[in-house]
Protein backbone atom coordinates (compact mmCIF):
# COMPACT_ATOMS: atom_id res chain seq x y z
CA UNK A 1 0.00 0.00 0.00
CA UNK A 2 1.75 3.14 -1.33
CA UNK A 3 1.87 5.77 1.85
CA UNK A 4 2.20 8.68 -0.22
CA UNK A 5 2.13 9.61 -3.65
CA UNK A 6 5.71 9.96 -4.09
CA UNK A 7 6.48 6.13 -3.06
CA UNK A 8 5.66 4.88 -6.16
CA UNK A 9 9.27 6.92 -7.25
CA UNK A 10 11.27 4.95 -4.43
CA UNK A 11 13.45 2.26 -5.45
CA UNK A 12 12.05 -1.09 -5.39
CA UNK A 13 14.12 -4.08 -4.04
CA UNK A 14 12.54 -7.70 -4.23
CA UNK A 15 14.42 -10.47 -2.00
CA UNK A 16 16.90 -7.71 -1.47
CA UNK A 17 17.54 -7.46 -5.31
CA UNK A 18 17.32 -4.20 -6.56
CA UNK A 19 14.61 -3.67 -9.45
CA UNK A 20 16.28 -1.14 -11.29
CA UNK A 21 19.06 -3.39 -12.40
CA UNK A 22 16.28 -5.50 -14.04
CA UNK A 23 14.11 -3.03 -15.26
CA UNK A 24 17.58 -1.52 -17.12
CA UNK A 25 18.29 -4.51 -18.67
CA UNK A 26 14.60 -5.11 -19.89
CA UNK A 27 15.17 -2.82 -22.99
CA UNK A 28 17.49 -5.33 -24.30
CA UNK A 29 15.54 -8.37 -23.98
CA UNK A 30 12.75 -6.85 -25.89
CA UNK A 31 14.81 -6.29 -29.03
CA UNK A 32 15.20 -8.79 -31.77
CA UNK A 33 17.84 -10.93 -31.86
CA UNK A 34 20.40 -10.98 -34.81
CA UNK A 35 19.28 -12.70 -37.93
CA UNK A 36 21.18 -13.18 -41.60
CA UNK A 37 17.93 -12.25 -43.40
CA UNK A 38 18.10 -8.93 -44.38
CA UNK A 39 14.40 -8.45 -43.16
CA UNK A 40 12.54 -10.64 -40.38
CA UNK A 41 9.41 -8.61 -39.79
CA UNK A 42 7.72 -5.47 -39.65
CA UNK A 43 9.00 -4.28 -36.60
CA UNK A 44 12.71 -4.77 -37.38
CA UNK A 45 11.96 -2.72 -40.98
CA UNK A 46 10.64 -0.30 -38.25
CA UNK A 47 13.10 -0.20 -36.27
CA UNK A 48 16.05 -0.07 -38.86
CA UNK A 49 14.29 3.10 -40.75
CA UNK A 50 13.98 4.74 -37.49
CA UNK A 51 17.53 4.69 -36.39
CA UNK A 52 18.57 5.42 -40.26
CA UNK A 53 16.85 9.15 -39.82
CA UNK A 54 17.89 9.19 -36.60
CA UNK A 55 21.39 8.89 -37.41
CA UNK A 56 20.80 11.33 -40.37
CA UNK A 57 19.46 14.07 -38.21
CA UNK A 58 22.48 13.66 -35.43
CA UNK A 59 25.05 13.79 -38.45
CA UNK A 60 23.69 16.30 -40.18
CA UNK A 61 25.67 19.35 -37.79
CA UNK A 62 28.01 16.84 -36.93
CA UNK A 63 31.97 16.83 -37.97
CA UNK A 64 33.39 13.95 -39.25
CA UNK A 65 35.13 13.61 -36.14
CA UNK A 66 31.87 12.97 -34.45
CA UNK A 67 30.28 10.37 -36.71
CA UNK A 68 32.07 8.08 -34.65
CA UNK A 69 29.91 8.37 -31.34
CA UNK A 70 26.40 8.25 -33.68
CA UNK A 71 26.07 4.67 -32.79
CA UNK A 72 26.57 4.95 -28.88
CA UNK A 73 24.04 7.67 -29.43
CA UNK A 74 21.46 6.08 -30.58
CA UNK A 75 21.83 3.16 -28.91
CA UNK A 76 21.29 5.42 -26.25
CA UNK A 77 18.38 6.73 -27.23
CA UNK A 78 16.58 3.52 -28.04
CA UNK A 79 17.51 2.89 -24.04
CA UNK A 80 15.94 5.89 -23.15
CA UNK A 81 12.73 5.67 -24.86
CA UNK A 82 12.30 2.19 -24.18
CA UNK A 83 12.72 2.62 -20.31
CA UNK A 84 10.42 5.66 -20.36
CA UNK A 85 7.64 3.86 -22.35
CA UNK A 86 7.75 0.59 -20.07
CA UNK A 87 7.60 2.73 -16.79
CA UNK A 88 3.92 3.75 -18.54
CA UNK A 89 2.66 -0.08 -18.46
CA UNK A 90 0.80 -1.06 -14.98
CA UNK A 91 2.99 -2.19 -12.07
CA UNK A 92 6.39 -1.59 -13.91
CA UNK A 93 9.28 0.87 -12.25
CA UNK A 94 10.70 3.57 -14.53
CA UNK A 95 14.25 3.69 -14.16
CA UNK A 96 14.36 7.00 -15.18
CA UNK A 97 12.66 9.10 -12.55
CA UNK A 98 16.04 8.26 -10.28
CA UNK A 99 17.91 11.28 -10.39
CA UNK A 100 21.29 8.80 -9.31
CA UNK A 101 20.48 6.94 -12.77
CA UNK A 102 20.38 9.94 -14.84
CA UNK A 103 23.16 11.73 -13.54
CA UNK A 104 25.76 8.37 -13.97
CA UNK A 105 24.58 8.33 -17.88
CA UNK A 106 24.98 12.27 -18.13
CA UNK A 107 28.32 13.01 -15.83
CA UNK A 108 30.31 10.52 -18.11
CA UNK A 109 28.89 11.40 -21.24
CA UNK A 110 29.32 14.98 -20.49
CA UNK A 111 32.63 14.23 -19.08
CA UNK A 112 34.14 12.65 -22.30
CA UNK A 113 33.16 15.58 -24.56
CA UNK A 114 35.44 18.04 -22.41
CA UNK A 115 38.26 15.38 -22.07
CA UNK A 116 38.06 15.21 -25.95
CA UNK A 117 37.93 18.98 -26.75
CA UNK A 118 40.57 19.59 -23.85
CA UNK A 119 43.07 17.20 -25.03
CA UNK A 120 42.07 17.80 -29.51
CA UNK A 121 41.35 21.50 -29.69
CA UNK A 122 42.29 23.22 -25.86
CA UNK A 123 42.78 26.90 -27.14
CA UNK A 124 38.94 26.66 -29.34
CA UNK A 125 37.64 24.67 -26.06
CA UNK A 126 38.68 27.36 -23.70
CA UNK A 127 37.31 30.07 -26.35
CA UNK A 128 34.01 29.00 -25.36
CA UNK A 129 34.45 30.81 -21.39
CA UNK A 130 35.09 34.27 -23.23
CA UNK A 131 32.95 35.29 -25.91
CA UNK A 132 35.12 38.14 -28.25
CA UNK A 133 35.30 41.69 -27.99
CA UNK A 134 34.28 41.39 -24.10
CA UNK A 135 35.52 44.22 -22.17
CA UNK A 136 38.33 43.92 -19.73
CA UNK A 137 36.68 44.50 -16.40
CA UNK A 138 34.16 41.85 -17.44
CA UNK A 139 36.26 39.30 -18.36
CA UNK A 140 36.36 37.28 -14.75
CA UNK A 141 32.84 37.89 -14.33
CA UNK A 142 32.10 36.21 -17.73
CA UNK A 143 34.80 33.51 -17.58
CA UNK A 144 33.35 32.69 -13.78
CA UNK A 145 29.70 32.86 -15.62
CA UNK A 146 30.73 30.04 -17.85
CA UNK A 147 32.55 28.31 -16.35
CA UNK A 148 29.75 27.44 -13.67
CA UNK A 149 27.40 26.80 -16.90
CA UNK A 150 30.04 24.15 -18.15
CA UNK A 151 29.37 22.41 -15.08
CA UNK A 152 26.30 22.96 -14.68
CA UNK A 153 25.12 20.90 -17.81
CA UNK A 154 25.49 17.38 -16.54
CA UNK A 155 22.99 18.38 -13.78
CA UNK A 156 20.49 19.88 -16.01
CA UNK A 157 20.73 17.02 -18.45
CA UNK A 158 19.76 14.66 -15.27
CA UNK A 159 17.11 16.80 -13.47
CA UNK A 160 15.51 17.67 -16.43
CA UNK A 161 14.95 13.85 -17.42
CA UNK A 162 14.15 13.29 -14.16
CA UNK A 163 11.81 16.28 -13.18
CA UNK A 164 9.45 15.46 -16.76
CA UNK A 165 8.62 12.12 -16.30
CA UNK A 166 8.13 12.51 -12.51
CA UNK A 167 5.77 15.24 -12.80
CA UNK A 168 3.95 13.46 -15.87
CA UNK A 169 3.29 10.06 -13.55
CA UNK A 170 2.23 11.92 -10.54
CA UNK A 171 -0.44 14.18 -12.40
CA UNK A 172 -1.74 10.59 -13.71
CA UNK A 173 -1.80 8.67 -10.17
CA UNK A 174 -3.20 12.18 -9.23
CA UNK A 175 -5.94 12.32 -11.97
CA UNK A 176 -6.88 8.69 -11.77
CA UNK A 177 -7.19 8.79 -7.93
CA UNK A 178 -9.72 11.71 -8.56
CA UNK A 179 -11.42 9.05 -11.28
CA UNK A 180 -11.98 6.68 -8.86
CA UNK A 181 -12.98 8.88 -6.45
CA UNK A 182 -15.64 10.72 -8.32
CA UNK A 183 -16.90 7.54 -9.73
CA UNK A 184 -19.39 6.45 -6.93
CA UNK A 185 -20.11 10.54 -6.28
CA UNK A 186 -20.48 11.87 -9.87
CA UNK A 187 -20.34 9.31 -12.45
CA UNK A 188 -20.36 12.27 -15.18
CA UNK A 189 -17.55 14.27 -13.89
CA UNK A 190 -15.44 11.12 -13.66
CA UNK A 191 -15.66 9.98 -17.47
CA UNK A 192 -15.21 13.43 -18.23
CA UNK A 193 -12.43 13.24 -15.71
CA UNK A 194 -11.03 9.80 -17.36
CA UNK A 195 -11.11 11.18 -20.52
CA UNK A 196 -8.72 13.86 -19.18
CA UNK A 197 -6.56 10.88 -17.90
CA UNK A 198 -6.52 9.01 -21.42
CA UNK A 199 -5.23 12.08 -23.81
CA UNK A 200 -2.78 12.77 -20.62
CA UNK A 201 -1.40 9.48 -20.88
CA UNK A 202 -1.31 9.56 -24.73
CA UNK A 203 0.78 13.20 -24.14
CA UNK A 204 3.08 11.00 -21.24
CA UNK A 205 4.05 8.61 -24.29
CA UNK A 206 5.05 11.76 -26.15
CA UNK A 207 6.84 13.11 -23.62
CA UNK A 208 8.75 10.20 -23.08
CA UNK A 209 9.73 9.82 -26.46
CA UNK A 210 10.91 13.43 -26.57
CA UNK A 211 12.86 13.92 -23.68
CA UNK A 212 15.06 10.48 -24.65
CA UNK A 213 15.63 12.88 -27.95
CA UNK A 214 16.39 16.08 -25.74
CA UNK A 215 18.63 14.55 -23.85
CA UNK A 216 20.88 12.84 -26.58
CA UNK A 217 20.53 15.79 -28.81
CA UNK A 218 21.87 18.31 -25.94
CA UNK A 219 24.99 15.22 -25.35
CA UNK A 220 25.96 15.77 -29.77
CA UNK A 221 25.43 19.17 -29.23
CA UNK A 222 28.01 19.29 -26.25
CA UNK A 223 30.43 17.08 -28.70
CA UNK A 224 29.73 19.09 -31.14
CA UNK A 225 31.55 22.19 -29.62
CA UNK A 226 34.55 19.86 -28.86
CA UNK A 227 35.16 18.44 -32.45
Amino acid sequence: MALSFFDQFNSPVFMNIPLVAVAMLLPWVSFPNPSPRWTTNRVVVLQGWFMNRFSQQLLLPMNTGGHKWVPLFTALLIFLISLNMYGLLPYTFTPTTQLSMNMGLAVPLWLATVIIGMRNQPTHSLAHLLPEGTPTPLVPILITIDTISLFIRPLALGVRLTANLTAGHLLIQLIATAVFVLLQIMPVVAAMTAIILVLLTVLEVAVAAIQAYVFVLLLSLYLQENI
